[in-house]
């Protein structure tokens, strides 16, 4: 799994028609960025989004474009669709960053890029709309990085957290974390036979479109991609380690590309993790933010607590680097948030089966309720949670005279309880 550095004329690979055609229609679906407030809804295509951008940048604000890519889980799924769905739609603008006033320069180019997509009804309003009206309306997030790498992001926000990333790119060392992530496919051939050609593209009349790996060696990152393998190099470069991208890649079924390197690897990243995030507040924040943006829609959801549960495992087994009372601070942070997850699972799941009860008796479909008090506890690698009958069409809660006795199932058996509980919740 940690492989040497690859020639670098193996990084490159001219697409294939199928793949073409795969790349042409991402970048001519309607994607549509939210805007937040009384702001409408911009339906925009990602080859019309680029033109616009390109223009504004070298035209209007001096800036030289070198050349621009989409990389990711676009370009993954473009290369192999069957193994790999992606959420955000990330682009990269190879632009000159040497100068300070070219990162304000860039944030102007894409939200004065906004006003072209501006619905027929609002576009008499572009005048009295202002740059940080529209940054506020349509930006997800944005960021600078000017110590040792140069480069800046802005993130157009989707309501079903497929957001446009736009990265301006002057330099960075490190562009990938896994091998399957690697691929970056350059769309400037693309785009030139968007502006230059009428014809409809066949598999006798395409552009040739070449794609790289940053990985190194493009051949076997398309190996490990279609395999489902997982392979890096220099993990300890990652920031933050690649340790919750490569929790997430067990998630999906990925197998390490070489097992006797599996502790090597996971070592290496949570020793990284930790120098990044050494407190307790920073890895909170970044472990519920991976989950809200990784984590998209019911399918995605539902593997949440696997995913807590795995990365709990690699914690637990393969960090060294912390003292033991803050490896257990870290831990019962994840055992928190898996026992969360477990909660409102189960919630979701008793509502739906409750409802499909109450529908099939022609009653009324009532919310579930499971009273104060209800709460999810760990203890020794089990999750306790109340017991919810699904014969019982409506909750009550029945409050007893006796003090210290536990709270009745419906079968009359008591809910388990267990010492060490890391959290409650009630519904």
């Amino acid at each position: 799994m940690l492989m040497e550095n690859g020639q670098d004329g193996q990084r490159f690979a001219v697409l294939s028609y199928e793949q073409v055609r795969r790349l042409d229609k991402v970048m001519n679906e309607s994607v549509p960025i939210n805007g937040r407030g009384n702001f409408p809804t911009l339906d925009v295509k990602l080859s019309d989004l680029v033109r616009v951008v390109r223009r504004k940048l070298e035209h209007e604000n001096g800036i030289h474009v070198r050349d621009i890519r989409v990389n990711g889980g676009v370009a993954s799924h473009v290369l192999s669709p069957e193994n790999s769905a992606y959420n955000d739609l990330d682009l990269i603008f190879a632009v000159d960053l040497s100068n300070g006033k070219s990162f304000e320069k860039v944030k102007s180019a894409v939200l004065e890029s906004l006003l072209e997509f501006l619905p027929d009804g609002a576009s008499s309003r572009k005048q009295r709309i202002s740059l940080a009206s529209l940054k506020e309306a349509y930006v997800h997030k944005m960021v600078k990085v000017t110590e040792g790498d140069r480069w800046s992001l802005i993130s157009l926000s989707n309501s079903s957290g497929r957001n446009v990333e736009l990265k301006f790119v002057d330099k960075m060392r490190r562009q990938f974390e896994f091998s399957v992530d690697s691929f970056q496919i350059i769309l400037d051939s693309l785009l030139l036979f968007y502006d230059c050609s009428n014809m409809t593209m066949s598999d006798n009349f395409y552009p040739t479109v070449v794609a790289e790996s940053v990985y190194g060696d493009y051949q076997e990152a398309l190996y490990h991609l279609r395999k489902k393998l997982i392979a890096t190099r220099n993990p300890e470069e990652i920031r933050g380690g690649g340790l919750f991208k490569y929790c997430h890649l067990l998630v999906r079924d990925y197998k390490p590309a070489k097992e006797e390197q599996l502790k090597q690897l996971e070592r290496y990243m949570c020793s990284r993790f930790f120098i990044d995030f050494p407190d307790l507040a920073n890895q909170r924040r970044k472990l519920e933010s991976y989950l809200t943006n990784h984590f998209i829609g019911e399918e995605e959801r539902a593997n949440r607590y696997t995913y807590l549960m795995i990365l709990h495992r690699v914690v637990d087994e393969s960090t060294v680097c912390l003292m033991g009372h803050e490896r257990r601070q870290t831990l019962n942070l994840i055992e928190e948030l898996a026992s969360q997850t477990y909660y409102e699972e189960v919630l979701l799941a008793s509502s739906k089966q409750h409802g499909v009860a109450s529908q099939g008796s022609g009653g009324t479909q009532m919310p579930l309720e499971l009273g104060p008090g209800a709460f999810v506890q760990f203890s020794n690698g089990y999750y306790y949670t109340p017991y919810v009958s699904s014969l019982s069409q409506y909750a009550t809660n029945c409050v007893c005279n006796s003090t210290g006795s536990s709270r009745p199932s419906s079968s009359g058996a008591s809910t388990p309880t267990s010492e060490g509980s890391t959290g409650s919740w009630t519904s």
